[in-house]
Formats: C-alpha cells, sequence, structure tokens
C-alpha cells in the first residue's frame, strides 16, 4: 500500500514536472503595437486638434479681457464710482470665466484622450488575449509596463503576432 502511495507520488510529481517543462511563456510591447494603430494615429491627431481649438478659444477671450482692461486702465480717472466698480466687476467675472475655461477645457481633453485610449487599449489586449489562446501561453507579459525582466530566451516576443492579429505591419 505505501509502495502504491509512494508511487502514485512520484507520477505525480513527474507529471506536474513534465507539465511545466512545456509551459509556454511570452512577452509582448503593448507601446510599439499601440503607436502602430491607425487608431492611435487618429485619437492623437483629434486630441491635437481640440487642444488647438480651446487654446484658440482661450487666446480669443484673453485677449478680448486685454483690450477691456487697457481701455479701463485709461478711462478710469473720469469714470463715476458706480460704472468704475460695474467696470471692475465685468472684469473680474471676464477672468474667472478665463479660468473656469481653461480648467474646463483640460478636464474635457483628458476625458477624451481616456475613452480614445480605452478602446484603444481593449482592442490590443483582445489580440493579446487571442494570441495567448492560440499558441497555447500561459502567461504573456507587457515589456512596455515597466518589468524589470523578462528573459527572452526562455518567453516567445509575441509583439508581431499581435500585429498581425490586429492586422498592422
Amino acid at each position: 500500500m505505501m509502495k502504491k502511495f509512494i508511487l502514485c507520488a512520484i507520477c505525480a510529481i513527474c507529471g506536474f514536472t513534465a507539465a511545466n517543462a512545456q509551459a509556454k511563456f511570452g512577452h509582448v510591447n503593448s507601446q510599439e503595437v499601440i503607436q502602430a494603430m491607425p487608431e492611435f494615429t487618429k485619437a492623437r491627431a483629434d486630441i491635437e486638434a481640440l487642444t488647438k481649438q480651446y487654446e484658440a478659444d482661450l487666446k480669443s477671450m484673453q485677449e478680448e479681457l486685454q483690450k477691456k482692461s487697457e481701455a479701463y486702465e485709461k478711462e478710469q480717472a473720469t469714470l463715476p464710482a458706480n460704472i468704475k466698480q460695474r467696470r471692475e466687476t465685468e472684469l473680474q467675472e471676464m477672468y474667472q470665466k478665463i479660468q473656469q475655461s481653461y480648467q474646463d477645457n483640460q478636464q474635457a481633453l483628458a476625458k477624451e484622450q481616456q475613452e480614445k485610449m480605452q478602446a484603444i487599449t481593449a482592442k490590443v489586449v483582445d489580440a493579446i488575449k487571442q494570441v495567448g489562446q492560440a499558441g497555447g501561453y500561459v502567461y504573456i507579459m507587457d515589456m512596455a509596463g515597466g518589468i524589470p525582466y523578462i528573459s527572452t530566451t526562455l518567453s516567445t516576443d509575441v509583439t508581431a503576432q499581435v500585429k498581425s492579429k490586429l492586422g498592422l505591419k
């Protein structure tokens, strides 16, 4: 009985060792894949265009504030107190509106960028999963994630396969 138990344990250990010896590990550079995607190029161009539009709007608002501020400075000494107070309030409100617009623009840009990158990243992750399943990989590590070391001799680079899965060269 004890001999059968020891024999079973040895067989189990040998089977486990053999299974581990056949385990496949891969690595991918997701940044390289993402940067090769036309969706990334388009997203970057869209964000840049939106940034320029926001900058132009802010510049226009700042120029208007500057003109009104200069006009106020020139006629300030001759204005009655109530009109002077109203103009100062207008200038302060314009300044606050510019500040609020800047913050709103920054938030809108961040949200837009996050949404676009989320869709791109999901597509890459799906392709990595497909390559992993098709290739029988136990694990595929992302080199772009700042991993300190990946043995390129014990791990297969699947970046080209992921690109191929996405129709990229």
